[in-house]
């Protein structure tokens, strides 16, 4: 076995030297980037106030599902002898940095926009125990969901499967949070949540939407609902529809900000994947069915199928080679 012959001193000396040439050249680089950050319109966040991180509100979700679903995410085995105890565990720790995330955002906006003090943490501290002690409500709720999800898919072998595995369902849970956040007025964190959501499942849900019970998202990847859709209870949707507001005018931001701009979903509509509903006016009646593909900004009444034509396949065959 021929041996590897020593690296000449010359060689390695030249590649440390190289190693330090480049080093040298970063405390310029962090000036310059430092100087920007000072005199450019470009964004930054520096401030005493921190802003909330993902790890944070990903710590946050996992609790929630925790106490949405006891025993099913927490950590440690949970049976009826430790049950009071680690649910108030959970619950302390979340309403602490619950709190905590509440107030900072709060702050950062009082700061960041010059507005007048608001009381942040007291007010942080309200929200907090407000949104927690909305948990039994939400379980319900999410319970409704549970159930229409297995009533409706004959491919789910247990409730269980649902809770564990379905994406559809973990964006809802996530939904239910945000949009009680939302709905008392705290910034960004709602969002934050929502878009963690989002890129874990592909499911695209704004906070500010009214969502009722018994609520299926199936499949669900590529589905968007718009901040001001209203969906009742008992509606079902499939992969990659979208609940969305028509084209926009460039200025659209101050002008149609809070203004109804999705559209309203009844009571026990089925919602075909690919369809696009679209409009503040668009009103999808009660029991109605929009099919696969469907776009559709105009109004629908009650009790209404809307589906695409069937399309004319054209079919040929491989022409075949002489020998």
């Amino acid at each position: 076995m021929k041996e590897s012959s020593p690296i000449p001193d010359d060689v390695c000396k030249s590649e440390v030297e190289c190693h330090q040439q480049a080093r040298s050249k970063l405390p310029d680089i962090a000036e310059r980037i430092v100087d920007h950050c000072q005199n450019s319109p470009c964004y930054t966040h520096i401030d005493s106030e921190p802003i909330p991180s993902e790890g944070f509100v990903t710590d946050i979700i996992d609790m929630f599902r925790e106490l949405l679903f006891p025993g099913y995410f927490s950590r440690e085995k949970l049976d009826p002898v430790n049950l009071r105890y680690s649910l108030g565990q959970t619950v302390s720790k979340l309403f602490d940095l619950l709190a905590d995330l509440i107030t900072h955002n709060i702050r950062h906006d009082c700061l960041r926009y010059h507005q007048s003090c608001s009381g942040c943490e007291s007010r942080g501290h309200s929200i907090a125990l407000e949104v927690m002690d909305a948990i039994p409500e939400m379980r319900q709720t999410l319970t409704s969901d549970v159930r229409a999800a297995f009533e409706g898919d004959p491919a789910a072998k247990s409730h269980d499967e649902i809770i564990f595995s379905y994406p559809g369902l973990y964006a809802i849970s996530v939904y239910r949070v945000a949009h009680k956040l939302f709905k008392l007025g705290v910034p960004m964190l709602p969002r934050i949540m929502a878009e963690h959501a989002h890129s874990i499942t592909g499911i695209d849900i704004h906070p500010g939407a009214t969502i009722g019970g018994r609520f299926v998202i199936d499949h669900g990847t590529g589905v968007v609902i718009g901040e001001t859709t209203e969906i009742g209870s008992n509606v079902r949707i499939y992969q990659g529809v979208t609940l969305g507001a028509l084209s926009l005018p460039k200025d659209a931001g101050e002008k149609l900000r809070g203004k109804k701009r999705h559209p309203t979903i009844e009571d026990e509509v089925i919602i075909y994947s690919g369809a696009t509903v679209l409009g503040g006016d668009t009103v999808i009646g009660a029991r109605s069915v929009v099919g696969g593909n469907v776009w559709l900004t105009e109004s629908i009444p009650p009790d209404t199928t809307v589906m695409m034509e069937m399309p004319r396949l054209i079919i040929k065959e491989a022409r075949r080679q002489a020998v």
